[in-house]
C-alpha cells in the first residue's frame, strides 16, 4: 500500500464523515449504505491476516438476522473459527481511520505483527442474498487485490459454508473438499448412513417443514435436496421468491415472538424449523392439538444432542470427557436436567458464540448452543482418533462397533467450525429417526421454566459491570442486592442483567415458576435497573 495508485483505490471507497463502528461478536453491522469503505478495508485486513498466518482467511458479507437494508462483515480465521481478539481491535481501528490515516494505520499493524509483505496471501469471500451484497463483496475483493492478495469469490453461500471452505482449504482437504458440492456430499452421505438402518421409517417421519427466512439458507437447502435421496423430504416456506428477508419469519422472529412465522402452514404435531438470514441458527417448533405453539430452542437442541452422544459413548465403552456449554440465558430447567438427570458436565460462559466455542474446546466433546439456536459440537483430535480406532477394531463387540460407526457418521454430519442451520437440522433429524422419537417426545424431555426478556434504556450501559459469566452485577452499588431480594419473592426464580453490546440498553432476563411471576419479576428488576443505573425516558411500565 505504498504507491499513489493504492491511495487512489482507497479514495474510491471513501469513509462517511463522523461514522464510528465497533467490531462486535457478529463483526460489523449497520445500514448497507455506510459499509463500502469498511468492506474495502476488511479486504486489506484479511490480506494482512493471511500473510500473518500463512493461511487462507475468509470474509463473509452478511448481517444475519438483521433487516434486508442492513449488511455487515465477519472475518474467518484459518480453522474456520472467528478472528482472533487482537485482530478485532485492528478491524475497528481500520474501519474508523479517516482517509489520511489509513496508510499509517496499516503500517502500524504490519509493524506490530511483523508481517512479511512478500508472503503470499489468499482470501475466500462469500455473501448472503441481500441486494447490497454483490457490490459490497466487490469492495472486499478490491481491498485484497490492492495488497496483491489472491482471492476466491464463492458468491452466494451461507455463513457456515464459508467457514467450512476456509477450514477445508487450510487442512489440505482433510476436513473436506472446499466446494459447495463437497459440503453437500459430505453432510448428506453422513446423514444417509445414519438413517439408512433405521427400521420402518415412514414418509411422515421423513417429512420436515423448513422456514428459510427468505434468505440464503432457502437457496442452499434447495440445492442440497437431491443429495439427500428422499431420506429427508423438505417442504420449504419463505424461500425468498416473494417475501422480504427476515421479515416476520426466521429463527430470531420465532424465538422472540414465540409464534410460527408468516407463510408457514403448520398442521397439528408436524415438525417445523426456522433458519435465520445467513443460516447459522436454527429453532424447531410444532403446534399441539389444542392449537398451542411449542418452541424447541437451542437449549432443547443441546439436550437432545448431548443425550444421544452420551448414550453412544456408553454403548461404545469410550471414556471421553463431554460437556455442555451454555450462557446465563439458558433455561434453568435444561441446566437442571442435564446436570442432575443426565449427569453431564455443565459450563456457563459469557454471552457470545466465541466464548462458548472457546470453552467447548477444553473437552473431548463440547456441545454448545445459545438459546437463540446458534451452536454446534466440537470433537477433539483425541476423541476423533479413539472413535475411528474402535470403528476399525475387528475384535470389538457388535454393539461397540455400531456405536462407534454412529459416532463417526455423527462427526461427519456436524460442521465443527461454527453453528450451521443445515448441519444442525440433519443432525437433529438423524437423532430423532435413530431414537424413534416424535417432536412431542423430544419436547417432553423437560419443561421450560416460563421466562421474560426486557430492555431498559439507560444513558450509559457500561455502568453495569458483571461477574460469574454475567450472572451477577458488581456495579452499580446496590443493584445485585436489589435483584437478590426481588428473586426471593418468587418460586424457582432467577434473574440477571447485562449491558447490551449493540445498543444503549441493559438487557434483563427473568424466569420463575409461572409466566405471571416471570413477567412481574422482569418488570421489578427493570425498575431497579432504571433507578440505579441511570434510566432514560419514562419508567418501565408493568407488562399487564
Amino acid at each position: 500500500m505504498q504507491r499513489s495508485a493504492d491511495t487512489e483505490k482507497s479514495a474510491l471507497h471513501p469513509k462517511p464523515a463522523g461514522l464510528v463502528l465497533q467490531y462486535g461478536t457478529a463483526g460489523f453491522r449497520t445500514n448497507a449504505k455506510n459499509l463500502d469503505h469498511v468492506m474495502f478495508r476488511m479486504g486489506l485486513l484479511a490480506t494482512l491476516r493471511s500473510k500473518n498466518t500463512k493461511a487462507t482467511i475468509g470474509v463473509m458479507v452478511t448481517a444475519s438476522h438483521n433487516p434486508e437494508e442492513d449488511n455487515g462483515v465477519k472475518l474467518i480465521d484459518p480453522m474456520g473459527e472467528m478472528v482472533a481478539m487482537v485482530w478485532e481491535g485492528y478491524a475497528t481501528q481500520l474501519a474508523n481511520a479517516e482517509q489520511d490515516d489509513l496508510l499509517p494505520a496499516l503500517k502500524d499493524i504490519i509493524k506490530r505483527e511483523a508481517i512479511n509483505m512478500t508472503q503470499e496471501a489468499n482470501v475466500f469471500v462469500g455473501r448472503d442474498t441481500r441486494s447490497s451484497g454483490a457490490c459490497l463483496s466487490q469492495a472486499v475483493l478490491d481491498g485484497v487485490s490492492t495488497l496483491d492478495g489472491h482471492s476466491k469469490d464463492y458468491g452466494l453461500v451461507t455463513t457456515p459454508q464459508l467457514h467450512y471452505m476456509v477450514c477445508c482449504q487450510n487442512t489440505q482437504g482433510q476436513y473436506g473438499e472446499a466446494t459447495v458440492e463437497g459440503y453437500y456430499r459430505k453432510l448428506s452421505q453422513a446423514f444417509i448412513r445414519l438413517t439408512k438402518n433405521v427400521p420402518n421409517r415412514t414418509d411422515d417421519q421423513k417429512h420436515l417443514c423448513v422456514d428459510g427466512a427468505n434468505g440464503i439458507g432457502a437457496l442452499k437447502v434447495r440445492e442440497m435436496e437431491r443429495h439427500l435421496e428422499r431420506e429427508l423430504q423438505i417442504s420449504l416456506f419463505n424461500d425468498g421468491s416473494s417475501g422480504k428477508l427476515n421479515h416476520q419469519c426466521g429463527a430470531d422472529f420465532v424465538k422472540v415472538q414465540q409464534k410460527a412465522p408468516t407463510g408457514v402452514e403448520m398442521t397439528v404435531g408436524e415438525r417445523c424449523c426456522s433458519f435465520d438470514g445467513d443460516a447459522d441458527r436454527i429453532v424447531y417448533y410444532y403446534s399441539s392439538s389444542a392449537g398451542r405453539f411449542h418452541l424447541l430452542d437451542g437449549d432443547k437442541i443441546a439436550t437432545l444432542i448431548s443425550t444421544f452422544l452420551k448414550e453412544l459413548l456408553t454403548q461404545a465403552g469410550l471414556d471421553l470427557k463431554m460437556a455442555v456449554v451454555q450462557t446465563a440465558y439458558a433455561n434453568g430447567s435444561s441446566t437442571q436436567y442435564l446436570e442432575n438427570t443426565m449427569k453431564v458436565i455443565m459450563k456457563c460462559t459469557k454471552t457470545g458464540v466465541k466464548h462458548l466455542h472457546h470453552a467447548a474446546q477444553e473437552f473431548d466433546i463440547g456441545v454448545y448452543f445459545e438459546s437463540n439456536g446458534h451452536g454446534t459440537v466440537l470433537f477433539s483430535k483425541t476423541a476423533e482418533q479413539k472413535i475411528k480406532q474402535l470403528a476399525e477394531d475387528s475384535t470389538s463387540s457388535d454393539e461397540k462397533k455400531r456405536a462407534a460407526l454412529l459416532l463417526q457418521n455423527t462427526i461427519n454430519v456436524i460442521n465443527q467450525t461454527v453453528g450451521d442451520s443445515i448441519s444442525d437440522m440433519l443432525l437433529i433429524e438423524a437423532i430423532l429417526a435413530i431414537k424413534g422419537m416424535t417432536v412431542q417426545q423430544w419436547d417432553a424431555i423437560y419443561s421450560d421454566l416460563p421466562n421474560r426478556q426486557l430492555k431498559v434504556r439507560v444513558s450509559n450501559p457500561r455502568v453495569i459491570d458483571t461477574t460469574d459469566a454475567e450472572r451477577r452485577a458488581v456495579s452499580p452499588a446496590g443493584l445485585q442486592e436489589a435483584i437478590d431480594s426481588l428473586v426471593k419473592k418468587y418460586r424457582q426464580a432467577r434473574s440477571f442483567v447485562r449491558p447490551s453490546g449493540t445498543e444503549d440498553v441493559v438487557r434483563v432476563y427473568a424466569e420463575a415458576e409461572t409466566q405471571e411471576s416471570a413477567d412481574a419479576l422482569a418488570h421489578e428488576v427493570s425498575l431497579a435497573v432504571y433507578r440505579l443505573a441511570g434510566g432514560v425516558g419514562d419508567e418501565p411500565k408493568p407488562l399487564h
